[in-house]
């Protein structure tokens, strides 16, 4: 098919000579117009003997065949549904046979077959990722190599290309492969309303080490070449994020859009009279063919061959883009973004052409307005009315190396197993137009496929090997020895009320908590407890098997434990409001840290914040706030009962410690609150009015150098000034307060480390230090259990985001240890901390992910310190006596156990027990 258009051209000047047509009438192009104007009606896709090819167009040579042996083969057929136990055959850079492979065609290798042995695990095709920026918005940040995903230059930018700014330099490749991600399209920024051109790329590194040589069917209009017409991508922005370009309103830009695509229209409409007129010989006076380079994509978009890639949010959006599309007549392949596409899935389906996919995130929402009323019950509640649903990173919004985690949580909150394995493979590929060779398991596939070391939706599900056109991506891969459990499909909680209210309350279902009926509660088929103290978090009960125990609550507190029969009475069954853990555990609540949780509702809404602070360092402090010398509290800036921190107490996470928000030096004083009081008169809302004194050192901002903010600090430790600043400074040195100081460099934390012996020399004390960020520290892992300095892991999945924390411990299957087991073989106290509020509900999967990622060498309750008491101690924060701490209870299993479920938390501070 694809030399079709050539074909015929030639057959027409045949046919012009046979009739006698003067050549001065004949244009010297007239082939190459022809050729045009016949493959204007041609849609992409791959040739018809596509299937016949031998090899793929990105092999390279030297590649050995691979036998990937004793898999269980999740292949993306039937739906998603289809797996199969056997092997898979690589070779030149293709999939060639699947499931049974014969002794014959494997004698046909002989002895230059490389055989891998997957050992019953899983294995899936390659990640596809349908949103990403890698190489244009490229780690570390950096002003040379950094931010070529968006344009200033104006609102309509259809000529534009991503792969122009592709830097094949960014750290982010390696690291994503790591996740098992293949393939990603790169997309413009969000910045105008059309951003440009996107373009798919494999992340493996080439020999020719060019963008271009990462590019998979590129389009022939950007390289050359002849073919079929290949796929083209064009980026889209709706709602609030083109109003970076330009000041304008929906209405603006809407305008914009109408604007662009009625002159693409008109040229479309020239091509196409041109070439009624060219088709039937009529060339006199025809001229010159109608084209403008500038709106030529455009233009193709109308001809239906441009997948069009659309950031929309809000209801309002989404309905405009889907007029857009009926009053030009294109496709739109996918909402991106689109928190509220599950609010309104029948406006999506009058699309033109055809519903368009929805690629979303799993939890990351209420960063602005726009994604304020995101649900994550959103991919299930889309999948259940018949749109494809993506998960996508964004990179690096979120860290494109898992991916994969996206669609775990999908799955954890009702999206089915078949569509949250698709979701990020066969569905990807399939709205990318690139299903014909990336996202199955299939003979004549390209070889881009993951050897998995448990269930792709077990948590932390991580790649033992990542091939990418049939090329090993992994050398000397650190595997993790998991349970034979993690084999098989997760079990996860039921959500079926907390779906339809997403929906009835149009995304924004009561989170306000109610204590249970009586002041008693029985806690039945409990398996364990743990509960904290001033050592740690101890294991208290545990039975492995029915009849499982009890815990009998009054008034927020533990009267009992253990056994049935010892623990309940007649009495206490009359009284008591009975909660069937169903062999669920009761455990310490969380505390969060890291993120402005507290301090803000919605992030890119200024009038729902505390707002920043002044910095002395940037410029002087207002005199009636006290001057340079003021310090500002956290707990007068308190916002309760946002959205995030509600949900953050019904997912398990009670407590918050927060510092003022600064992007600056100093800080302030961290507060600790419960998140789930409703006011700050409430009772037990502020938990510690002051736990440390925060500042922050690094190359942010346009805060002085790093040697004038460590003299700030060694000012203040030493010869603290007689204010309020120097009064908590003195804390600081007289031992009575922590110093919590946010860096990520290694060379500075070694600075830190010398700073805090200088004044413990001085002072004659033990200064309490704890660094937060830490993405280099384990670099000094030694030095600082030395030094006597806890540590706050955040993100406890660290990413080389800025340069001074390029040099992070990578984890499996990149390196043995993670950062946070590294650090824990020194015996240096651990905690998990967060980037951004609306993590802060997912930090038990953090704690069980980091657990499982010390590979055993910690046990259960030494993990749950890591999101707990350690996180308490270190920040200043007091560990409640053994019989006050706050408790979440369980269901279908404890914290680490997809399957389990809050129900309920015990407070014995409002002498009560919430039931959720």
């Amino acid at each position: 098919m694809y030399e079709t258009y050539s074909k015929q051209s030639k057959t027409f000047r045949l046919l012009w000579v046979a009739l006698g047509v003067v050549g001065t009438l004949l244009p010297p192009d007239a082939d190459t117009i022809t050729a045009k104007c016949l493959a204007n009606d041609f849609q992409p896709g791959p040739p018809a003997d596509f299937y016949k090819r031998s090899y793929s167009d990105r092999f390279a040579p030297g590649t050995k065949p691979v036998l990937i042996k004793n898999a269980r083969i999740w292949t993306g057929a039937q739906n998603g549904t289809e797996v199969i136990k056997g092997g898979i055959l690589l070779d030149r850079g293709l999939i060639k046979e699947v499931g049974h492979v014969s002794r014959g065609t494997l004698d046909k290798f002989k002895h230059n077959l490389v055989e891998y042995d997957a050992e019953g695990r899983w294995v899936t095709p390659g990640i596809v990722d349908l949103h990403s920026h890698i190489g244009d918005a490229s780690s570390p940040e950096l002003e040379g190599a950094s931010g070529d995903d968006n344009s200033l230059n104006g609102p309509i930018l259809p000529w534009l290309r991503s792969l122009d700014g592709l830097n094949t330099h960014d750290d982010s490749y390696n690291l994503s492969i790591a996740g098992g991600v293949t393939t990603s399209l790169v997309l413009p920024g969000s910045a105008n309303a059309i951003g440009g051109q996107g373009f798919v790329i494999k992340l493996r590194r080439t020999a020719e080490r060019s963008p271009t040589s990462l590019l998979l069917e590129p389009p022939y209009e950007v390289v050359g070449g002849r073919g079929p017409p290949r796929w083209r991508h064009m980026k889209h922005a709706c709602g609030e994020n083109p109003d970076r370009v330009y000041r304008g309103t929906r209405m603006d830009t809407m305008w914009a859009w109408r604007e662009a695509y009625n002159k693409a229209r008109q040229i479309k409409e020239a091509q196409d009279a041109y070439c009624h007129r060219a088709l039937r010989k009529d060339w006199a006076g025809l001229g010159e063919y109608p084209e403008d380079i500038q709106w030529e994509a455009l233009v193709a978009t109308l001809r239906g061959k441009v997948k069009v890639q659309t950031h929309c949010y809000e209801a309002v959006d989404l309905d405009d883009i889907v007029r857009l599309s009926n009053e030009f007549e294109f496709p739109i392949a996918a909402f991106h973004h689109a928190h509220e596409a599950y609010l309104v899935p029948d406006v999506l389906k009058r699309a033109y052409g055809h519903p368009p996919a929805v690629a979303i995130f799993a939890t990351n929402a209420r960063y602005k307005r726009e994604a304020y009323r995101g649900s994550e019950f959103a991919p299930r509640i889309l999948a259940e009315n018949g749109l494809q649903v993506v998960m996508k990173s964004d990179h690096p919004v979120l860290n494109s190396r898992y991916l994969l985690y996206e669609a775990q949580q999908a799955f954890y909150y009702g999206l089915p197993e078949n569509l949250a394995i698709a979701s990020v493979t066969s569905t990807p590929a399939t709205i990318m137009g690139l299903d014909h060779r990336i996202g199955y398991i299939k003979a004549g596939w390209d070889a881009d496929v993951v050897v998995w070391d448990s269930h792709p939706l077990a948590l932390g599900a991580t790649p033992t090997q990542v091939f990418i056109d049939g090329i090993p991506q992994l050398h000397s891969p650190h595997v993790v020895e998991k349970p034979k459990s993690f084999q098989s499909t997760p079990k996860v909680p039921n959500f079926d009320k907390e779906a339809v209210d997403a929906v009835t309350y149009e995304g924004l279902p009561p989170l306000e908590l109610k204590a249970t009926s009586s002041n008693i509660v029985l806690f039945a088929n409990v398996s364990s407890v743990y509960i904290p103290g001033q050592e740690g978090v101890q294991e208290v009960f545990s039975v492995e098997e029915e009849p499982y125990g009890v815990v009998v609550v009054e008034e927020g507190r533990i009267q009992c434990l253990g056994r049935y029969d010892s623990c309940v009475t007649a009495q206490t069954v009359e009284k008591a409001e009975t909660i069937d853990l169903q062999g669920g555990s009761i455990s310490p609540g969380l505390v969060s840290f890291g993120s402005p949780l507290g301090l803000v509702h919605i992030e890119g809404e200024i009038s729902t914040a505390d707002g920043y602070i002044y910095d002395p360092l940037e410029s002087p402090t207002p005199k009636i706030i006290g001057g340079d010398a003021a310090l500002v509290r956290a707990a007068d800036g308190l916002e309760f009962a946002s959205r995030d921190a509600l949900l953050a107490y019904r997912f398990g996470v009670t407590k918050a410690v927060t510092a003022p928000i600064n992007l600056g030096f100093i800080s302030g004083l961290g507060v600790s609150f419960s998140t789930g009081a409703a006011h700050r008169l409430e009772e037990g809302a502020v938990i510690q009015e002051v736990t440390a004194l925060h500042v922050s050192i690094g190359h942010t901002g346009a805060t002085p150098s790093v040697s004038t903010q460590v003299a700030a600090l060694r000012h203040l430790l030493l010869d603290p000034p007689k204010s309020e600043v120097g009064k908590w400074s003195k804390k600081v040195t007289q031992g009575i307060k922590p110093l919590v100081v946010e860096v990520h460099s290694a060379d500075i934390i070694a600075t830190l480390i010398l700073l805090k012996k200088e004044v413990e020399a001085v002072k004659s004390i033990n200064l309490k230090m704890t660094i937060t960020g830490a993405s280099e520290a384990h670099l000094l892992a030694a030095e600082i259990a030395e030094a006597n300095i806890g540590v706050i892991v955040s993100p406890s999945r660290p990413f080389p985001t800025v340069w001074e924390s390029r040099r992070i411990l990578q984890g499996p299957p990149l390196t043995r240890d993670s950062a946070i087991a590294k650090l824990l073989k020194y015996n240096i106290t651990v905690g998990l901390g967060i980037e951004e509020k609306w993590s802060a509900r997912n930090l038990a999967f953090d704690v069980a992910w980091a657990a499982l990622e010390t590979d055993g060498s910690i046990d259960k309750a030494q993990a749950i310190a890591l999101g707990s008491t350690n996180v308490e101690k270190l920040l200043g924060g007091r560990v409640e006596a053994e019989q006050l701490p706050e408790l979440v209870a369980r269901q279908n299993g404890d914290l680490f156990d997809m399957s389990s479920k809050v129900v309920a938390v015990i407070s014995p501070r409002q002498r009560l027990v919430h039931a959720l």
